[in-house]
């Protein structure tokens, strides 16, 4: 077991040294894999070992909280560690086609022409995978992959391919786990969007009933929902940025977002964001605590 932890740490120091940007370095690597990982990685494997039946872990988080880098990492620990096999996608390579969204911007409301909130996620294809993932006779699933720098999903080629049936199954988003407010909590706008672009609550309200149903019921098959808790909402405009700025750096012809465009976009994702980080001691069944860091400081079950 030793030796084994010896080779998940040396190829972990690796993964992030790759995802390392020019005076940019990653802080405290070790202590992250020490308090952070290998426990996450600990308890995932608990859930599964009780009937080695595939397990949906959520794993929810605000923008630019870190979802991605944790789900990679966790992916080679569990596999060196405890030979298990993590299936990871996110809800939003589920997002509806860009044609599909201008077509539910025309018929409902302008506002969902921009991706993010729910509505905007193709549900059916996500149950049907769920699904597919989780067959005894498993035969090969083809889980899109979506290109937010063409704001449409990618082609069929560039799919991720399961070919093996997973043990754990992870599902990461900002939205994973929402629920929905109150109509009373809908009316005093939050933001300009909006105060300018929604003053008859049309869209809010349609978001709101999205959660209210046909979420509600992709929700309710997690089998635990782990929760990344951002310091506050600034956070998430800063982290977001962040994400931008390492995408221009590492990617050559890809278009990424200015400064006032990422302060516009967070816009559509502030009020259920917020919602969440209030809210999150009902949602989650294990909490993570980031610092002003991006550390995670401290871990607490719900």
């Amino acid at each position: 077991m030793v030796k084994t932890i010896h080779m998940i740490k040396s190829e972990y120091l690796k993964f992030l040294k790759k995802r390392e940007v020019a005076g940019k370095p990653i802080i405290d690597k070790t202590g992250k894999l020490k308090n952070f990982y290998l426990p996450l990685s600990d308890w995932l494997y608990s859930l599964y070992i009780k009937d080695k039946k595939t397990k949906i872990i959520g794993l929810s988080g605000g923008q630019g909280a870190g979802k991605s880098t944790i789900t990679d990492i966790l992916k080679f620990i569990l596999k060196k560690k405890y030979g298990l096999d993590l299936c990871v996608f996110s809800i939003d390579d589920f997002y509806k086609t860009k044609k599909e969204r201008i077509k539910m911007s025309k018929k409902i409301h302008p506002l969902f022409s921009t991706r993010g909130v729910p509505g905007t996620h193709d549900l059916h294809f996500i149950n049907k995978t769920f699904k597919k993932l989780r067959e005894k006779k498993f035969k090969t699933v083809l889980i899109p992959k979506f290109d937010k720098s063409l704001d449409d999903r990618s082609k069929k080629n560039k799919w991720q391919k399961i070919k093996k049936k997973p043990d754990l199954i992870i599902l990461e988003g900002w939205c994973v786990g929402a629920r929905h407010q109150n109509n009373s909590a809908l009316k005093r706008p939050i933001n300009i969007i909006e105060k300018e672009r929604d003053n008859d609550l049309k869209w809010r309200k349609t978001v709101n009933n999205y959660l209210k149903n046909q979420y509600k019921i992709l929700f309710n098959k997690l089998d635990k929902l782990v929760y990344l808790k951002v310091p506050n909402f600034s956070y998430i405009f800063k982290w977001r940025l962040m994400q931008e700025q390492k995408l221009k750096l590492t990617s050559k012809n890809k278009k990424t977002m200015s400064r006032s465009q990422v302060k516009n976009f967070i816009m559509f994702y502030e009020r259920i964001t917020k919602d969440m980080m209030k809210d999150f001691t009902k949602i989650s069944d294990l909490t993570i605590f980031l610092d002003k860091s991006h550390r995670s400081k401290k871990m607490r079950f719900n």
